[in-house]
């Protein structure tokens, strides 16, 4: 007689797991949108050719912050516990970075 298998994925155990994995995302997408901000709000003139490489330069580092949380989320803990909807901040706002980036 085979006992049936007990689950480790507990729905009531996933909403403490969420959070504790949910910490780390938010403490690497929170810098990436305040980047990605920085380089959307400012507005550098047509000759302050530094002004608009800093831009870039945070479009950029914003861009990797969203390769570097896109990455935690694909280890398979992560796929399992949290939702689908994880994968488009960072996408989203790595387009928007990426964008503001060719477009200063």
């Amino acid at each position: 007689m085979r006992l049936p298998r007990e689950n480790i994925d507990l729905p009531e155990d996933r909403g403490c797991l969420q959070w504790v994995l949910g910490v780390p995302l938010g403490l690497i997408y929170a810098p990436a949108v305040y980047f990605c901000y920085l380089a959307l709000a400012s507005r550098p003139s047509p000759r302050d050719d530094p002004l608009r490489s800093d831009m870039q330069y945070l479009a950029y580092f914003s861009i990797t912050l969203c390769a570097i949380g896109l990455l935690m989320t694909l280890t398979p803990v992560f796929r399992r516990t949290m939702g689908k909807w994880w994968y488009i901040l960072p996408l989203l706002l790595a387009a928007v970075a990426y964008v503001r980036s060719v477009t200063i």
